[in-house]
């Protein structure tokens, strides 16, 4: 089949590299953006008068009758063709004859991949900040169930101070608003029109580049040409904040492992989000959890691999940026499939507050709070730091906890303290005293998670 490309070259090629050479098996989920940025195209050359309203109109109608086709499963891509573009170019001249070729005038295909790409990805990326902000409806529901189960706070995984588990679960909602912005962020700069930018160096054709981009809703035009075909900073962009997501996705996803587990208890997962073994009768395996983790190392490899594609390319285009697809959609899709699982698995998850709690009685995680009130009596916090851990190795020593300690015991080594520090030390003052904004306390839990619902609401 010979190639629209023909003319220098007689456009026959080896079937092998046919096949190495075509794009049309990943790219051909552009079909829409390629027919909606045709059918603009048309139209800025009709209003130029570089073709004809009739032309345009037969343009028009014919893309649009592609379109039903493709949606309706009347019309299948045929995969001799090397990429979306030439299928849809070829499947239109097809249809209306001459006016078809008449549609190519005044572009290139540089610059139209590189349009249907940022249409594509700008659509797309409406999903992934849709169900983040459904994610994070689900952690705010989760941490007002959970703003008063005390559980242990860890730093290095050891136990460290007493939080709330709604507290601790806010932290998340932080780190999926964020990258809610920068998703956002990245399609904002994405949004300049490319189309126009020809093969690299514009045309001689008078076209209206912003007539074209307002008709696509585009923000502006990409000012030099150069980097209009050749920019693919966008991808890089998006795939890092796709990146981003994951690595949070993932630290979420290790924590709930651990949570499940036998050896921590604190949730447990839904049946529907767990499987079993096949040898082993009793297990409950977290395994969407773990292949959401597993699957950030695939979205982090996508990101090395496009950036290495774009390290050394000189300007403008270059067939090595037909690699860009492959990656960035492989990046997004994962995205999107790991958040579609991941709010449910979260909104079914069962809290298990007793164990929760259990936990945080051991480990000595009320010790600051121990050494705060020594400090509120008058004695510079360095000291108040060594007594109180002269007290814990104490207890340690004794097999006992600092709730649980003589008051003797504790006047023995200063006698500043009083009854009222078992008051002070108790895990419900520990936590309700954290009055800091941002803190663990109940009001301040609750207090997070009505800032964050109305900054989702702000989002949209």
């Amino acid at each position: 089949m010979s190639k629209m490309w023909a003319g220098r070259n007689a456009g026959v090629t080896d079937s092998l590299a046919d096949d190495f050479n075509s794009s049309i098996r990943f790219d051909c989920k552009m079909y829409k953006q390629d027919i909606l940025g045709s059918i603009a195209h048309a139209k800025m050359l009709c209003k130029q008068g570089i073709i004809s309203e009739t032309d345009a109109e037969q343009i028009e109608n014919g893309l649009l009758s592609i379109l039903e086709d493709i949606e309706s499963g009347n019309l299948q891509f045929d995969m001799s063709c090397e990429d979306i573009h030439m299928f849809i170019e070829a499947e239109l001249t097809a249809r209306i004859g001459e006016a078809g070729k008449r549609l190519h005038t005044a572009r290139s295909r540089n610059d139209q991949v590189a349009l249907d790409v940022r249409m594509y990805l700008r659509d797309e990326s409406k999903k992934v900040t849709s169900l983040l902000e459904k994610l994070i409806s689900v952690i705010c529901d989760k941490a007002e169930e959970g703003a008063c189960a005390i559980v242990p706070g860890y730093t290095h995984l050891q136990r460290a101070q007493p939080i709330t588990f709604g507290h601790h679960l806010m932290a998340y909602s932080q780190m999926f608003l964020r990258d809610i912005g920068r998703v956002r962020d990245a399609v904002k700069r994405m949004n300049a029109s490319p189309i126009g930018s020809c093969a690299l160096a514009g045309t001689t054709y008078n076209t209206d580049r912003s007539f074209e981009a307002d008709l696509l809703g585009f923000d502006g035009v990409c000012a030099n040409s150069i980097d209009g075909v050749s920019d693919r900073d966008f991808c890089v962009e998006l795939m890092s904040a796709y990146a981003l997501i994951m690595m949070h996705l993932s630290r979420f996803s290790e924590e709930i492992i651990l949570w499940s587990s036998w050896e921590f208890k604190f949730v447990e997962l839904d049946d529907a989000y767990t499987t079993g073994s096949s040898i082993m009768p009793q297990k409950k395996n977290s395994d969407m959890a773990e292949l959401v983790r597993g699957k950030t190392g695939r979205v982090y490899g996508d990101l090395m691999a496009l950036l290495t594609t774009l390290k050394g390319l000189p300007l403008a285009y270059n067939k090595d940026m037909q690699e860009d697809k492959e990656a960035i959609f492989d990046s997004l899709e994962t995205v999107i499939m790991c958040l579609e699982i991941f709010a449910p698995m979260v909104a079914t998850m069962k809290l298990k507050k007793e164990n929760m709690y259990r936990a945080a009685q051991e480990g000595f995680i009320n010790a600051t709070d121990l050494a705060d009130y020594l400090t509120k009596k008058g004695m510079p916090f360095r000291s108040a730091y060594k007594i109180t851990g002269e007290i814990v190795a104490e207890c340690i020593e004794k097999n006992t906890v600092l709730d649980k300690l003589p008051l003797e015991a504790y006047r023995a080594h200063s006698d500043i303290f009083e009854d009222d520090l078992y008051r002070e030390i108790s895990l419900e003052t520990c936590v309700s005293k954290r009055i800091s904004e941002g803190g663990t306390s109940v009001e301040s839990v609750l207090k997070q998670i009505s800032l964050v619902r109305a900054a989702v609401e702000g989002t949209k």
